[in-house]
């Protein structure tokens, strides 16, 4: 990264394919510690490293070959293991809590094998100095990779806990029991705690061996901590206040932060006069190529320093695409050939159906915007910040600043908010380098503004679908195209004879990146609108469409249990007045959800109120049923937002509506009755929920207002203007 990219490139034009915008796997790295440092850092106990490949043998079936965000397989540090003089057990994990409840998964993933009391572990997480490289928290991975990580980990400390109370007593291990974080041997009634085999003579020289990759974990049916809800470990500090967010850490000498941003998308800094602020008692300047900042002891003064640069820069703009040209421009700019593949099918199929569906740029609008705290210590740097990627942001912050990798130290309090889009690290490197220019710590928080116009956006999309029916009715030609919004799920989960999807990407106008779910929610609105689409033109009932297209039993399965949740066939016979239902169902990452939603449509002014939602998911083994409930619950309100009312809006370079007064999110009036329901796979593994269960409620809520009005909609958010009579 050179030093002009954060502003001219970064932050302002620059092109990432959202599909491959997912880092690759990280790399072996380590902490920076040496295991005498660890151990210094974390006081005396036993610290255990364990490698092995069951994070793998268990998603063997799933996901590629179980690599990606931290899964690396064999090579993977599986857990990090400290047993503390009173018993508490730390683990530490670079994965982040961002309001997902990974903490409390973790721990109790850790407690499941331990046989301890959740209560007794501490969760360390994304500190780079601390924890080891399990990835980004991203693609729904924590479950799936991290939780059997940890598991094994813990499982082996428990081995060798165990082998070291056998050796001490000198007694058959098999005659040994473990409970509440003691070794007990019933015959002799001698009893050890964790905490004292740690302190023995014998553990350096146990902990030092290589551990071995097959370790046994907890089956399911012998769970004990895992599959209950277990509440978050912090709860009361957050609801307290206590806790502190990245944006509320504070060190001594601190001051604070603004960056100059440019007018609009696009533009270089030509020209600046720094001398107004540089004449303002205690102002820092920092200007690096067309990175522009001030730090001050307050955050007014710092904006005030700011101010008096905007007057005195000079800009150079290039011309920008706006709203109302997006559809148009990105199926012009296509990077791949848009000709139909399946011509000669369709033009034998009795029925024909040919629409295009249109997704509009959103904004993560997390309720914490980015922010950073950056200091140094000589030529070390410490940066406090809200990311999904503490690895990734020092890397980011070692090649911004040229700084060997091991003088980069990057911590992420559990923040406030990610939902794909706090992967990059602006805020660390434009917070590093006022700090480096101020002589002092600098705090930068962005304005909601600021969130609204220089973060990434989920990106827009054209869809084209075309679809033939036989005379029977049955789908027998499918040709999917996506322009621009990527490939997450976007294979059908139908079977149809001809089938052809396909992703092509396009010439962005803004920057675009991971959003909750990538662009499985754009493919998934349209296919499951387009789907209703095609059982009305077949006169079938859209649940006996789908069901009549469906051999994967999973997909039936919650289908049918949420369709019976709902009451889909009474409801469907005796609708009122502009009322409807609708529903959908789809699959990613390897967990199914099926959606019914209910909607009444105020015909005088279009908007559509969404009554209730009755949803069924399952993603295997359930760890923690009141926490995945909570995830979607979290994911439909969200989706509401997409499909109703979320459209960032630009024009001439900028954006038109960067913040909440004039871009609209789901408020509470907005929330309706939300009905969950989860299938429990015991026989499957566990996989990640913070993604897939947001894909059927947009769908869902279009099919209903179609029941209700008679109007199709084919564009996220809802257009209200064609819902009006």
């Amino acid at each position: 990264m050179t030093d002009d990219l954060l502003s001219d490139e970064l932050l302002s034009d620059h092109r990432i394919d959202p599909e491959i915008y997912e880092p690759p796997d990280p790399q072996d790295a380590p902490s920076g510690l040496s295991r005498r440092d660890f151990v210094q850092v974390l006081g005396a106990g036993l610290l255990i490293t364990v490698t092995n490949d069951i994070a793998l043998a268990q998603r063997r079936g799933g996901r590629g070959s179980g690599r990606g965000f931290g899964g690396r397989g064999p090579t993977t540090i599986a857990a990090r293991l400290h047993i503390d003089r009173d018993g508490t057990v730390t683990v530490m994990t670079s994965k982040v809590e961002v309001g997902q409840g990974s903490r409390a998964e973790l721990t109790q993933a850790a407690a499941e094998e331990l046989h301890l009391d959740p209560a007794h572990i501490r969760m360390i997480m994304a500190d780079t100095a601390q924890t080891p490289d399990d990835g980004m928290t991203a693609g729904s991975r924590s479950t799936p990779s991290t939780v059997p990580s940890i598991r094994s980990g813990a499982a082996a400390a428990r081995e060798m806990l165990l082998d070291l109370a056998a050796q001490q007593w000198k007694v058959e291990r098999a005659t040994l029991k473990v409970h509440d974080g003691a070794i007990a041997h019933e015959a002799t009634k001698r009893t050890i705690t964790y905490a004292e085999l740690a302190r023995g003579e014998d553990f350096a020289k146990s902990s030092s061996k290589a551990m071995p990759g097959n370790v046994a974990i907890t089956p399911v049916n012998e769970w004990k901590v895992l599959g209950t809800s277990v509440p978050r470990p912090n709860r009361r500090d957050i609801v307290t206040g206590a806790h502190r967010y990245p944006s509320d850490i504070v060190r001594p000498k601190m001051l604070h932060g603004k960056i100059l941003r440019p007018p609009a998308f696009g533009a270089t800094l030509a020209s600046i006069d720094l001398a107004p602020a540089q004449s303002m008692p205690g102002v820092a300047v920092l200007h690096e190529g067309s990175l522009v900042g001030c730090a001050a002891p307050t955050s007014l003064e710092a904006q005030r320093a700011v101010d008096a640069l905007a007057k005195t820069a000079k800009w150079k703009t290039v011309p920008q695409t706006s709203s109302k040209e997006l559809y148009a421009h990105l199926r012009k700019t296509a990077q791949g050939s848009l000709a139909g593949v399946l011509d000669a099918d369709l033009a034998r199929a009795k029925t024909v159906l040919h629409e295009n569906y249109e997704i509009a740029y959103i904004q993560h609008a997390p309720m914490e915007p980015r922010a950073a705290v950056a200091e140094w210590e000589g030529d070390k740097l410490t940066v406090w910040t809200g990311s999904q990627n503490p690895f990734g942001v020092k890397g980011e912050l070692a090649a911004a600043l040229n700084l060997p990798a091991e003088n980069v130290r990057a911590i992420v309090p559990d923040t406030g908010g990610g939902f794909g889009g706090k992967h990059t690290g602006e805020a660390a490197i434009e917070a590093a380098r006022l700090a480096r220019a101020a002589g002092h710590p600098v705090s930068l928080r962005w304005t909601r503004e600021e969130e609204f116009t220089w973060a990434y956006f989920r990106p827009a999309a054209l869809i084209e679908i075309r679809a033939g029916l036989d005379a029977s009715g049955s789908l027998v030609v499918w040709d999917f195209i996506n322009i621009n919004a990527g490939g997450s799920g976007i294979e059908s989960p139908y079977a149809i004879a001809k089938n052809k999807t396909r992703s092509v990407r396009s010439d962005s106008p803004l920057r675009q990146g991971s959003y909750r779910g990538l662009a499985a929610t754009a493919n998934h609105f349209a296919r499951e609108s387009f789907m209703d689409e095609l059982a009305h033109a077949a006169q079938a009932d859209p649940l006996a469409f789908r069901l009549a297209h469906l051999k994967n039993d999973r997909m039936r399965a919650v289908l049918e249990k949420a369709t019976k949740e709902f009451g889909w066939v009474e409801s469907r016979r005796k609708p009122a007045a502009n009322t409807g239902i609708g529903l959908a169902c789809g699959t990613e990452k390897g967990s199914y959800v099926a959606t019914c939603a209910e909607v009444e449509v105020d015909r005088s002014n279009g908007e559509v109120h969404v009554r209730r939602v009755c949803q069924t998911y399952e993603c295997g083994a359930v760890l923690n049923p009141a926490n995945l409930i909570a995830q979607n619950q979290g994911c439909v309100i969200m989706g509401l937002g997409g499909v109703l009312m979320e459209e960032i809006r630009f024009h001439d370079g900028t954006i038109t509506n960067p913040h909440f007064a004039k871009y609209e999110v789901p408020r509470f009036k907005d929330v309706p009755h939300i009905d969950i329901h989860l299938m429990n796979r015991t026989d499957l593994p566990s996989l990640g929920a913070g993604e897939t269960p947001i894909v059927g409620i947009a769908p869902a809520v279009a099919n209903a207002v179609f029941h209700a009005t008679g109007v199709r909609v084919r564009s996220m958010p809802i257009r209200r203007n064609e819902l009006k009579t």
